[in-house]
């Protein structure tokens, strides 16, 4: 069962860090919402940081958050084993992707949800 930790995960059933928890779900995923405040997003158990998750390796990331804190939490990204970084519209910039490839991370600007036919 692949697996994907969705960074900016909401409780908020209107934003698309939600829409994705549970689109993931849906499709079969091992979902590891990762939210800074929240215990648990649609009933799965939330982590503060990806660093918190406890698996070795997670297939794909999403980026649900702005640029400007994706560049604070990408070095913790690349410290996970992670297949694919998906930076959602919204999410992306020229300086964040170069960073997540100087991490050696395999960064994709473009919509998750669409990737796996959730929109």
């Amino acid at each position: 069962m692949p697996s994907i930790a969705i960074i900016g995960a909401s409780t908020d059933r209107n934003k698309f860090g939600n829409k994705a928890v549970r689109a993931y779900a849906k499709k079969g995923y091992t979902v590891y919402p990762i939210h800074p405040k929240e215990s648990a997003i649609e009933g799965i158990a939330a982590f503060k940081s990806i660093t918190d998750v406890p698996a070795a390796e997670i297939d794909r990331v999403s980026f649900y958050v702005a640029p400007a804190i994706g560049m604070k939490i990408i070095e913790e990204v690349a410290r996970k084993k992670v297949g694919e970084v998906w930076f959602n519209p919204g999410s992306e910039s020229d300086e964040l992707l170069e960073k997540a490839e100087s991490l050696g991370l395999n960064p994709i600007a473009a919509c998750s949800l669409v990737d796996i036919g959730a929109l």
